[in-house]
């Protein structure tokens, strides 16, 4: 994730991989190209004074990781200033702990998957996919993980991460409010505009409908996210609230959404390998 209103968040600047067994149309790289990755990202960051990391399992505890930062404020406190998508959770966790695979070793078809069951009906192909990128659409079915970002600074909602700062102010606290979808076939379930609507309290812009019904969110301590920093740290220090129970959105309202949104987001994202080194994690109190 980069700071710059001039690159669109999917745009990372991806490290050179370690191994040649990543090749254009791989659909599942081998267990050997993952622990590569995970290891360049230990070697790159040992000695370094890097923070704790994300995404990480979410039912552990574990971390070692020295580093530590002021947790930002409550979101009501902050400014909401970006939502986006990932295809498949980062996180693992509660009622995602299903893992998609190895993917394509840079982010796609990897990540966790919800692991509830879905009937027929809520997995029926639904005419199109939708929020397509290169990398193939969402469908009904599929899970995805939504961070809500907030910022210090005094910013309003928009598109990528640049949005999250506003000069003279650079260096603000962060938030994500982190919230898994499982995609269904299903009119009657949750709209994702409406997941998605924010309105001014207090002066504040504030995502409004993020759900209170889906457990009590784990907070930590950790860093941006995307398969740009499979091999290398994140420097930035931000403040996680994961919910651990998933909550289904209609295909049809998330359609919509990435039809058109203040956030310039028409597609999701791919996902960062789980952080599982302790000297990597904060530890969760």
């Amino acid at each position: 994730m980069k700071y710059s209103a001039s690159i669109k968040l999917a745009a990372f600047t991806l490290p050179l991989f370690t191994s040649a067994a990543i090749a254009a149309g791989d659909a599942n790289v081998s267990d050997s190209v993952i622990a590569e990755q995970r290891a360049a990202l230990a070697a790159n960051t040992e000695g370094t004074g890097i923070g704790p990391q994300s995404p990480r399992d979410i039912d552990s505890k574990v971390g070692t990781n020295s580093v530590v930062f002021s947790q930002a404020p409550s979101s009501e406190n902050m400014n909401l200033c970006n939502i986006h998508l990932h295809k498949n959770a980062e996180h693992k966790g509660g009622e995602f702990t299903t893992y998609a695979g190895n993917g394509d070793g840079k982010g796609y078809q990897t990540g966790y998957k919800y692991s509830g069951s879905l009937t027929a009906a809520e997995q029926k192909t639904y005419g199109k996919g939708v929020c397509s990128s290169d990398h193939g659409p969402v469908q009904a079915g599929d899970t995805i993980e939504v961070h809500y970002v907030y910022s210090t600074a005094q910013v309003q909602p928009g598109a990528t991460l640049g949005a999250c700062v506003k000069s003279p102010i650079l260096n603000p606290q962060l938030r994500v409010e982190g919230q898994v979808f499982v995609v269904v076939n299903d009119d009657k379930a949750a709209d994702f505009n409406e997941l998605t609507a924010f309105e001014n309290r207090n002066n504040r812009p504030q995502a409004i409908n993020i759900p209170a019904d889906t457990g009590t969110p784990v907070q930590y301590t950790g860093s941006t996210t995307g398969p740009g920093y499979n091999e290398k740290g994140s420097p930035y220090q931000v403040t996680w609230s994961v919910r651990p129970e998933v909550k289904k959105v209609s295909i049809a309202s998330l359609g919509k959404w990435c039809d058109g949104n203040v956030f310039e987001e028409d597609h999701a994202h791919g996902v960062r390998n789980l952080v599982t080194n302790p000297a990597l994690l904060s530890p969760i109190q």
